[in-house]
């Protein structure tokens, strides 16, 4: 990369996978080898109004756990208050997402940072505006991609389709994360199994279900595979 900050990209086969928790997770394991790191989710709908301007509780979330705290818009530069698809809540709003203030913000955050870690909206090929998607933004910001699985009924399916259109696209995927997203998931171990013959990427890390995985997100990672994960984001 060009700019002082390595950064990584954070996608999911679907949203509600736990994106964020793995982005908080990732931004801890670096920040405990001495680096100082930066965050930010370029779009988020889903928001609410605090001190007179909305706000994602993800974003929130990245910003408070990051090592430099800048202005809310630069962590989250696209924020929408309908929880629904990125380019419909922004046509509602009467904005048009803009892949350039995005990278400026991006570029702005590196340069301030050794690591940023960037997490994404929904899933791979969800719409950003009338003709890019999350992978066209992936594509601009030239970053590495992980990926998150969220292990629930399904997920088979939409990890291999997420595969084939990360593959497509032309971006690296230097691994991917399995999230146990529902405590009671039948032969979670199974699906692993299966997903980690079929996937072209190596397993970095399996998270087990926690109800309170806000709270301990900066633990989420065993010992045992912190070093496999940071080698990943390094290599």
């Amino acid at each position: 990369m060009s700019l002082k900050a390595r950064g990584i990209f954070v996608t999911g086969t679907d949203t509600g996978v736990g994106k964020t928790i793995i982005s908080l997770g990732l931004m801890r394991l670096l920040q405990d080898t001495g680096l100082k790191v930066a965050a930010m989710k370029p779009v988020a709908t889903g928001a609410f109004w605090q001190d007179g301007r909305l706000v994602n509780e993800d974003a929130l979330s990245l910003q408070a756990n990051a090592s430099i705290r800048p202005d809310y818009n630069q962590v989250n530069p696209f924020v929408f208050e309908l929880p629904v698809s990125p380019h419909i809540a922004a046509r509602k709003a009467g904005r048009e997402i803009d892949f350039q203030r995005i990278l400026q913000v991006y570029e702005e955050l590196a340069g301030s940072a050794d690591y940023v870690v960037v997490e994404g909206v929904g899933g791979w090929e969800v719409p950003l505006n009338e003709r890019q998607r999350v992978a066209d933004l992936v594509r601009v910001l030239d970053l590495p991609v992980l990926l998150v699985v969220g292990l629930r009924l399904g997920c088979l399916n939409h990890a291999l389709l997420t595969q084939c259109a990360i593959e497509n696209a032309g971006a690296n995927c230097i691994g991917w994360i399995a999230n146990q997203i529902e405590p009671d998931f039948l032969l979670s171990t199974e699906n692993i199994e299966t997903l980690d013959h079929s996937l072209d990427w190596p397993l970095l890390a399996v998270v087990p279900f926690n109800s309170e995985k806000e709270f301990v997100a900066r633990d989420i990672f065993p010992t045992v595979v912190k070093d496999k994960i940071l080698h990943a984001l390094y290599s």
